[in-house]
This record gives C-alpha cells, structure tokens and sequence, in this order.
C-alpha cells in the first residue's frame, strides 16, 4: 500500500487566490470524489500534483517521508487525464496502445477491452468525443503509477459505457489510488471511498450530497 499526503496547498492567480489551504490524503485502495463548482480550482489542483503547474505552497509525504513535486513526474507516480482530449489524432487506437505499453501483458488489457477491441483500427480523429474519453481513461489505467487523476472521466461517455467505466475503477482501486472530479456527482459517488469539496480555496469533506447542497455546489 502507497500512501500519499498533502499538506497546505496554495495557488494565486494575480488577485484570484484560487486555492489556499487544500490538505487531504490518498492511499492505493482509495477513490476520492473531488467536487467544487466552476472555477474553485479542481483542476488547478490536479495540474499542481503533476507538476503541470507551480504551487505558491505545497508540502508532499509519500509513505511517511518527504516528497519533492519534481520527483513525481520522473519516478512515475501519478498519471494524469487532463479535462480536454490529448492524444495525437492521426495515430490509429491500435498504435496508439502500443506506444503508450511496452509490456504485452498491459497492451492486451487494453486491446481486448470489449468497447476498445471495436476500434482498435480507427484513428483517434475518427472516434467520438465519448470514445476518446473511454480509451484514455483505460490507456492511463494500465501505466504502473500508484496514484491516477481523472478530470471529468465520464463526459461525453453513453451510459452504457460509463457503468462499464465505473466497474473499472473499481477494479483499478485494489492498486492503486484514484482522484476523480466530474460534474457527473451522482455516478462519482457511487464509487468513491471519500469525498471532498473545494470552496473558498478550502478542502471539506464530504460525506453525503446533502452536504455537496450545504458547500453550495448543489442547489439546495
């Protein structure tokens, strides 16, 4: 088990003091459910924990011992799903995987995916913006980092496709740790271990969706 904590997290865009005092911890076998309405600084936060972003403060402990953000990247500890599509349009799905997974054990978990098998000899550029979601999600899922970030991982998706996609997190969460943020609350919910809510530039937790009314992300 891998145990990741943070501590004071702050960012200030000019006068926007987006976050000021984020904290929260997440262990492999954990889904957090993070929430805050437009512009709190989820994704902020994400972008800052892959170093896509410098922290005006930040404090980092992975098992117990002090954490350089620059280290996550190299020493591969958390994958990252930014909000909007990245992989290259013109590359068929099938090199694609094979780019991404040297190993052949993670290529055929991605291959054989029953939605994925189905377009494994289009380009990315010929697949629905759902599609796209549902491959990059499970493309990140078979990287070897510990903790993985996803940035609204149900948009787009059918809903057939998105149970599919929840019963896969599940799944992934037995090794590793997962941060999801999605406007989707309900189907987040349904498979987070813990919830948290930005407001205010602040972390609070959250324990039912009568609380996501009280924080003021839903309407009451």
């Amino acid at each position: 088990m891998a145990t990741l904590v943070l501590h004071t997290i702050s960012k200030k865009f000019k006068n926007n003091q987006v976050l000021k005092q984020v904290d929260f911890s997440l262990k492999t076998g954990e889904i957090i459910g993070l929430f805050g309405r437009n512009g709190s600084g989820k994704s902020t936060l994400l972008k800052i924990l892959f170093g896509n972003l410098k922290a005006d403060s930040i404090a980092i402990e992975l098992n117990n011992e002090a954490l350089n953000i620059s280290e996550v990247i190299p020493n591969q500890l958390i994958a990252y799903l930014p909000q909007h599509p990245f992989l290259p349009k013109q590359m068929k799905v099938r090199d694609i995987i094979i780019m991404f997974h040297s190993e052949e054990r993670e290529q055929d978990a991605v291959f054989y995916d029953s939605h994925i098998a189905t377009m494994t000899h289009k380009k990315t550029s010929e697949l629905s913006l759902g599609e796209v979601k549902y491959f990059e999600v499970v493309l990140l899922s078979q990287l070897p980092h510990p903790f993985i970030m996803l940035d609204e991982p149900f948009s787009m998706l059918e809903p057939l496709h998105k149970e599919q996609l929840k019963e896969k997190l599940v799944e992934l969460k037995k090794t590793k740790g997962i941060i999801i943020t999605d406007h989707y609350y309900n189907d987040v919910m349904e498979i987070a271990t813990k919830n948290m809510v930005i407001k205010n530039g602040e972390s609070f937790p959250v324990k039912s969706v009568t609380d996501l009314k009280e924080f003021e992300y839903l309407s009451r």
